[in-house]
């Protein structure tokens, strides 16, 4: 009974589903919109000779999925929470938006815990990876105003950076924690300090939704830490869904990341800036140009070769134009620069990756999609990873390194060095 709700309402909410990500083609496509969740890929699956030619060139030591998000609610002391509006009926398109991701994450309604059942579903899926592989948890501060205080009703979902660090902690043979902090705090330098001193291998920030100016002259400090510890900072870039908080698009230009570029910091722009427009600030009356030229203008500028990356998190999702697609693997002097990440939970959000849409791209081969759908069903993880390593642009495809991303956070294992010893104005 249960189940069968589970199933009407995900069908029934298909049209709003299309709303919270982008507009979808044909969002009626029920077998697209609920995630099956089954459990461990079965042993046939698993010597399918696709999946066994994964791991021939890759080193799973060195596989470090570099966007992975915690959620949660608070009921197991997690300190997680999310908008109220995603629990009230009369905010149908916030309702929607907890379910479509809860479900994605296979964390059904009725469950005990919400903590305890994201957790434990993440768990599980990076048990079918071999031992090395690991993801980085990241934390999600609230957004804030101008003046520095928290603004709760802009606030999609918060994730504190205790919870992230302990679940690391407890866990470290899978997993490494990123930091999440408002640079408009009061207490930011202190909290940035705190997270250095706890292990945190990144920051993250998603200026759009949390309210963050990248020029601000405030940002300043906060930039020169972050240069002298090596702190790799992680931004969002381009049109934002998910997580409209603060609603501020404008923040999410990729020109922008010329300011913490400017102060030495090493910047990963979180999915290469692949979705949505954005104003090209160098032309003397702007105009918005798709956001991933932006970011290609910026890959390309030699003052930032050895600074800025980009994550391939969500890139192949159905919602990116092909060029996209093509450019990225196309582009192979990129690709040292380039990093793995899942974005999860949206991998299992059913409507957002339509194979079909990569076959008509010529980026897949009809006959690998079968495969592919199945693993996902079981573990989308896991799928995620096959996708990027199957697809194919001219005979091209996405190098190892692209998925070796261990060795752009071991800096992190060197102590940093003194405030001001950078080198950087």
């Amino acid at each position: 009974m249960q189940q069968t709700r589970r199933q009407h309402l995900l069908c029934c909410g298909a049209a709003a589903i299309a709303g919270l990500f982008t507009s979808l083609a044909d969002p009626a496509q029920a077998a697209y919109l609920r995630n099956p969740c089954r459990g461990s890929l079965p042993a046939a699956l698993r010597r399918h000779p696709l999946l066994q030619e994964l791991w021939q060139d890759l080193d799973p030591a060195q596989l470090w999925d570099v966007h992975c998000h915690l959620l949660g609610n608070g009921d197991a002391d997690s300190g997680c929470r999310i908008h109220p509006a995603m629990h009230q009926w009369w905010h149908p398109v916030e309702s929607l938006r907890r379910r479509v991701i809860m479900d994605g994450a296979c964390v059904a309604p009725e469950v005990p815990s919400v903590d305890r059942a994201y957790l434990q579903r993440l768990q599980a899926l990076t048990a079918d990876f071999p031992e090395g592989a690991r993801w980085l948890l990241y934390a999600f501060d609230e957004a804030h105003t101008e003046q520095g205080r928290a603004e709760p009703d802009w606030t999609t979902f918060h994730v504190p950076d205790r919870y992230a660090r302990e679940v690391a902690e407890r866990t470290p043979q899978r997993f490494a924690w990123v930091a999440s902090i408002h640079p408009y705090r009061e207490d930011a330098l202190a909290r940035l300090d705190a997270a250095i001193a706890g292990g945190a291998v990144a920051l993250k920030w998603l200026p759009s939704s949390m309210n963050i100016d990248l020029r601000d002259a405030r940002l300043r400090p906060f930039y020169a830490r972050l240069a002298a510890a090596r702190l790799p900072l992680i931004v969002h870039c381009g049109e934002e869904k998910a997580v409209p908080g603060a609603g501020r698009e404008d923040l999410g230009n990729p020109l922008l990341l010329r300011a913490p570029l400017a102060q030495g910091v090493r910047v990963i722009a979180a999915h290469c800036a692949s979705l949505g427009d954005a104003l090209d600030l160098d032309m003397s009356r702007p105009r918005l140009v798709p956001a991933f030229s932006l970011f290609a203008r910026l890959m390309d500028e030699p003052a930032w070769e050895a600074l800025l990356l980009g994550d391939v998190s969500a890139l192949f999702q159905f919602n990116r134009r092909p060029e996209v697609w093509r450019s990225v693997l196309a582009r192979q002097d990129w690709h040292g620069r380039l990093l793995h990440g899942s974005d999860y939970p949206l991998p299992g959000v059913g409507p957002l990756y339509r194979l079909g849409g990569l076959v008509r791209a010529g980026l897949l081969d009809e006959a690998q999609r079968p495969l592919l759908e199945q693993v996902r069903e079981h573990n989308p993880l896991l799928f995620d990873l096959l996708l990027k390593k199957t697809l194919r642009w001219q005979g091209r495809g996405l190098r190892a390194e692209v998925f070796h991303t261990r060795r752009h956070f071991v800096h992190r294992l060197i102590p940093p060095v003194a405030p001001g010893a950078t080198g950087n104005k």
